[in-house]
């Protein structure tokens, strides 16, 4: 059974991420994916996140399902116009990409001589209405396109927000543009949490609530600075830099958390910044603990 159908039928689903190199040497991604993808139900495969040149999500995404895994293809608009935009998707459907997450995007953080401008033609709800209208049979030009276009559409919410209600309210919009899933940005604070659900589980469409994994204190309050949407606890910071294991004390962390998530949500997204062996140890710690992936909620 697939992420879909599993959406579908209400079951508890796991997904995960991995992020494509700086370059063609894909050996150890691949392992990662060979490794991840009969422990989650589907892998997000990002698209030049935090602004930076990678190989493309499509590609890799492409290869994952080759090799049985179940691929989430990301597609930005940060650095493609709509024409570029949808070609792409064209491409996906060709290759039998079946889930895509739609995002604004990052814009280019490298710097130097001449420096990537933004695109931003698109926003995350201008690429979902894109995909729509492609479903439909048509570009965004209004000409019929030679077959059509079926897609399984998510898109990103930030329960962290102080403004819940504008957060809602972006939700409304993807839904309507398409959106049948959403994964969300990390969550530490479960009462935030709880206040957002109770708002945004009125929608009735499928939430994965974003787990991410603490490496060490520097790690955290990097994210705490850089990344809008993150507000790690100065507790879990305390946690991670007093603990001997450290990686033990973060799939620790994440179970707590999850463990606390598990009737609120739909899912869990999986965020292990490259640790992916650690995804394995918390789906270990969920099974002794009674909390299967594929369980309905």
């Amino acid at each position: 059974m697939g992420f879909r159908e599993k959406i579908g039928k209400g079951e508890f689903v796991i997904t995960t991420e991995l992020t494509p190199p700086c370059g063609v040497n894909i050996d150890s991604v691949l392992r990662s994916a060979e490794f991840l993808k009969n422990k989650v139900d589907a892998i997000n495969v990002t698209d030049m996140a935090g602004g930076i040149m990678r190989l493309g999500s499509l590609s890799l995404s492409h290869l994952i399902k080759e090799k049985g895994g179940e691929p989430i293809f990301q597609i930005t608009g940060a650095h493609r116009n709509r024409l570029a935009l949808q070609s792409e998707i064209l491409s996906a459907s060709v290759l039998g990409i079946e889930n895509v997450l739609c995002l604004s995007g990052d814009p280019p953080l490298e710097k130097g001589e001449k420096p990537a401008k933004p695109v931003f033609d698109l926003d995350s709800v201008g690429i979902l209405k894109m995909i729509k209208r492609m479903e439909e049979g048509y570009d965004l030009s209004g000409r019929a396109l030679e077959g059509r276009v079926r897609f399984f559409c998510g898109a990103a919410v930030d329960p962290n927000a102080e403004n819940i209600e504008f957060q809602i309210e972006k939700m409304k919009r993807k839904i309507e543009a398409g959106a049948r899933f959403f994964q969300t940005q990390p969550v530490f604070n479960l009462d935030k949490f709880k206040r957002f659900m109770e708002k945004a589980g009125k929608l009735e469409v499928p939430i994965l609530a974003g787990i991410i994994f603490l490496k060490n204190r520097k790690s955290a309050e990097y994210l705490n600075r850089n990344i809008l949407g993150i507000s790690i606890p100065a507790e879990m910071i305390r946690r991670i830099e007093e603990a001997k294991e450290k990686e033990k004390e973060s799939v620790e962390i994440a179970w707590e958390l999850i463990r606390d998530l598990r009737g609120l949500c739909q899912g869990i997204h999986l965020m292990p910044l490259g640790k992916n062996e650690l995804v394995n140890q918390l789906i270990e710690k969920m099974k002794r603990n009674g909390n299967l992936a594929g369980a309905p909620i």
